[in-house]
């Protein structure tokens, strides 16, 4: 498996990838996530140009095609996880794992300080996972601007209906 930078071509490959990483949402009783659409190509592109959307390959795989993809962009001094997202046939494989390290390790390269990302607090594959790779709840008094925002845009959203978390990684 190799991390490397998305194509333009390999997008809707994403989309497909998201669409059936969100399907078991719907056994936790989140239908509403499950059916979600993924990001459209646009916005994915604009990740992509920025040098912040990574996919995780299969070198086995002669389509070369993602299992796994990140998207990233700095909030606040950090480098905000936007999305990471694992194809449930990839599912357990270290896939989302190596995805956040390349994320850590670019971030530091830029001279940030942590890695953030909000989560719903009660999937096992969300919040959980990430307290296992060393994130921290961040409580709401230690919000930064940034993060706020992007919180307030989720309740937008209806992300709120679920309990949702701000997650902080020390770099």
């Amino acid at each position: 498996m190799r991390i490397r930078l998305a194509t333009r071509a390999e997008l809707p490959a994403l989309q497909d990838v998201e669409r059936a990483a969100g399907a078991p949402f719907r056994e936790l009783g989140m239908p509403e996530i499950a059916d979600d659409e993924p990001p459209v190509l646009d916005v994915l592109e604009r990740y992509r140009r920025a040098g912040r959307c990574w996919v995780a390959v299969d070198e086995g795989d002669e389509e070369d095609l993602p299992a796994a993809y990140l998207l990233a962009e700095p909030v606040d001094g950090a480098l905000h996880i936007e999305q990471v997202s694992v194809h449930p046939c990839a599912a357990r494989r270290g896939l989302g794992r190596a995805l956040l390290t390349h994320a850590a390790d670019r971030a530091r390269e830029e001279g940030l300080t942590a890695l953030t990302l909000t989560t719903f607090t009660d999937v096992p594959w969300n919040a959980p996972y990430y307290a296992r790779l060393g994130f921290r709840p961040l409580p709401e008094a230690d919000l930064t601007p940034g993060l706020r925002a992007i919180r307030a845009t989720e309740a937008e959203h209806g992300l709120d209906r679920w309990p949702r978390v701000c997650m902080r990684a020390p770099l």
